[in-house]
């Protein structure tokens, strides 16, 4: 979470994209800036919980597939509305998973839970319009943050129970990217500068019960 922030806040250094594949070390979940952490806490039993500084609901990472994607103000994703852009990183995935022979499709409308289903705040129970079913189930969301500095997108991918990769899925993304959007990747190594603003934020905000117990 706090390289993600820390991305965000580099954008008008870097004045590049960036797509940022990472994973956990151990099981955990994250849930959405505006969300109460008392309900959180009741509907997972998944430890530690971070605050994210996007939306959404309660994501369990135990095995799922985390990315983000951060653009700089000025930048087309930047300009789109929330609903687009989220449209669009959905048909990003969708078109990697077909690169591998995966067939998906966009939820064209939303599938609501109750609270009596145990799933209301829950990211993958139910699902929202655009999010990216596979067999009719939810295996793809995402939440944004857009301010002046940019647009972060930070997602997660929650494989279909068959025979993949992750890291199959990860050049799929590469190469629909260069073919979806003419974008030609090159590997970043976060320099000092970044590493060490994600450490101050991580320190003083992500890992502080100040901070994710806020609401």
């Amino acid at each position: 979470m706090a390289m993600d922030e820390a991305l965000l806040e580099a954008m008008p250094r870097l004045q590049q994209p960036v797509l940022r594949f990472y994973g956990w070390t151990l099981p955990a979940a994250t849930f959405g800036y505006f969300q109460k952490f008392g309900e959180v806490s009741a509907a997972t039993k998944l430890r530690p919980l971070i605050r994210r500084p996007t939306g959404g609901g309660v994501v369990p990472h135990d095995a799922d597939w985390t990315y983000s994607a951060v653009f700089p103000a000025g930048h087309e994703w930047h300009s789109l509305k929330a609903e687009d852009s989220y449209r669009r990183i959905h048909e990003w995935i969708q078109a990697a998973f077909s690169n591998m022979e995966v067939p998906t499709a966009l939820a064209p409308c939303c599938k609501k839970v109750t609270l009596g289903e145990g799933g209301t705040g829950q990211c993958f129970v139910g699902h929202e319009k655009h999010d990216l079913l596979w067999s009719g189930r939810k295996i793809a969301g995402a939440a944004q943050r857009r301010n002046k500095l940019g647009l972060l997108i930070q997602g997660s991918v929650q494989p279909p129970p068959i025979p993949l990769e992750r890291a199959d899925w990860e050049k799929a993304m590469k190469h629909a990217g260069m073919a979806l959007f003419g974008v030609q990747s090159t590997n970043l190594q976060p320099d000092s500068t970044l590493t060490s603003a994600a450490d101050v934020i991580c320190a003083t905000k992500y890992s502080t019960p100040t901070y994710n117990e806020k609401r």
